[in-house]
């Protein structure tokens, strides 16, 4: 089972992250200040690390400068203040996503399961998704309609894994673009549509009726399963 570090003074938000990751089946560790993480992340060796920028003692800044002197650990960086100069000291010092908040528990272990995909850390077990006639690999990055592999490209099975794990929900351009492309891209939002209409159309090579990437008007797209096609 993997480990989870989360730093933060706060116990409130402590524990509503701490549950949220049990619930996506993490052990988690917890800290309430920045020698605390620290210690901690020397000692048990988390897969990953949700740190406060705030903190007392040490700032999550500081915090992660440690780790990246001897580890890649993925880290994601949590604060309520959201300038820009705080997003790009934060992934300069190699944080590898920034969360501002407020913030839902969903939203948080959605951003987690992007970037441990992204630094190829999920358990083998949590690679393979199956939806109807659907099959997505991150094992080996293949995709087969009823069997017929699908060619795409690493992103667009990224993009298509994110919709279909998360099939519940419609995503925003913006927040595709954060999951996907990271917090330090800033190209324009319309590279989705472009990649979305790259992927339907290899999708639609082999039909599928009981299921589709639906535009969700004035959102942005959403996977949808047909029960009744």
């Amino acid at each position: 089972m993997s480990l989870m570090l989360i730093a933060d003074d706060h116990q409130s938000l402590l524990n509503i992250l701490s549950s949220a990751a049990k619930k996506e089946g993490f052990e988690v560790a917890t800290a309430m200040d920045g020698q605390e993480a620290l210690e901690l992340f020397d000692q048990l060796h988390p897969q990953i690390v949700l740190l406060d920028v705030m903190m007392p003692k040490m700032d999550g800044f500081q915090v992660c400068r440690e780790i990246r002197r001897q580890w890649d650990t993925p880290v994601i960086m949590i604060t309520a203040r959201g300038e820009d100069f705080e997003k790009i000291m934060g992934l300069d010092i190699g944080a590898d996503d920034y969360i501002v908040k407020p913030f839902s528990p969903g939203e948080v272990m959605a951003r987690v399961r992007a970037v441990l995909r992204r630094a190829g850390r999920e358990s083998a077990d949590s690679k393979r998704l199956t939806v109807e006639d659907l099959t997505i690999n991150l094992e080996d990055y293949t995709v087969t309609i009823g069997g017929e592999p699908v060619r795409l490209t690493k992103r667009e099975v990224d993009l298509l894994w994110t919709l279909v794990e998360n099939r519940t929900r419609a995503f925003t351009r913006d927040h595709l673009l954060d999951l996907l492309w990271g917090m330090d891209y800033y190209g324009d939002p319309r590279t989705v549509d472009s990649h979305i209409k790259r992927l339907r159309a290899k999708l639609d090579e082999i039909p599928h009726p009981r299921w589709q990437i639906a535009t969700i008007r004035g959102v942005g797209y959403k996977f949808e399963v047909n029960h009744e096609g």
